[in-house]
């Protein structure tokens, strides 16, 4: 039985990782050939990114301030505050930042984006949309994973940001460390312009990851309600495993290069 379930495993994940080369393949092929509805594009961005927000703002907040927090006693320790913004900035800007968003995005829109496609797949709608002749590579699917791209890119900037405050608010009021010290600090050569480019280049990626993962489950659901729950389900979850393994990727690949 072992090897049999475990050869059940094997081809159920290459049939995952084949339906989403698929689904990817589709909707860039749709948006090469001008199929892309603009109109979807835009509810989307607005609908998935605005409403994301309150969520990356606050808690990007928090965590910048954890994370100082957490530092405080070694930073006293050694008498290193003056290192504070660079530490937090590292830690930030390559790593947290790009990782706590897209966490987010997979939690709030990747499960929406599948929990909707895969109510449009059990009720059998989307046969509906190709009896009218209407692509849903070009309806559905490249809008949507254009949005999580584009929402999870930016998301990541603006997590950055607030969480560098949150880190420098934090360092005020704990470490007595002045803004002006921690902006020093941040930008006193330690850290330059390719550490914030490696976390975008990780935004993009993790965004697409979400984007082709959700939209698979989704188009992939099948029976009935508890179908779309288990696509949702099983959606999170495979996005924050190819969060993770795309970030180690993507790091060792920059370490080789650097």
């Amino acid at each position: 039985m072992a090897p049999r379930s475990f050869r059940h495993s094997i081809a159920h994940v290459l049939e995952g990782i084949g339906s989403q080369g698929l689904i990817l393949a589709q909707a860039l092929r749709a948006t090469a050939a001008g199929k892309l509805d603009s109109f979807e594009f835009r509810r989307s961005i607005v609908r998935l990114g605005l409403h994301s927000i309150p969520v990356i703002f606050s808690t990007a907040l928090f965590v910048g301030g954890i994370m100082v927090v957490q530092s405080v006693p070694l930073l006293q320790r050694f008498g290193a505050e003056s290192l504070l913004g660079w530490g937090a900035g590292f830690g930030i800007l390559r790593e947290i930042g790009p990782i706590l968003t897209g966490l987010m995005i997979s939690g709030r829109v990747g499960a929406n984006n599948t929990a909707e496609l895969g109510t449009l797949a059990v009720t059998n709608q989307i046969d509906g949309l190709r009896a009218l002749a209407i692509d849903p590579a070009g309806y559905l699917m490249a809008p949507r994973i254009l949005a999580i791209v584009v929402t999870n890119t930016l998301g990541t900037l603006l997590s950055m940001a607030v969480a560098l405050f949150g880190a420098a608010l934090s360092g005020l009021l704990l470490l007595g460390v002045s803004p002006d010290l921690f902006w020093n600090s941040l930008t006193g050569g330690l850290l330059d312009i390719f550490d914030v480019t490696h976390g975008l280049i990780k935004a993009v990626v993790f965004g697409l990851a979400i984007a082709t993962c959700s939209t698979s489950f989704g188009m992939r659901a099948e029976g009935g309600a508890p179908g779309v729950g288990r696509a949702v389900s099983s959606s999170v979850v495979v996005s924050a495993l190819l969060i993770f393994l795309l970030d180690a990727l993507v790091s060792f690949a920059d370490r080789g290069n650097s």
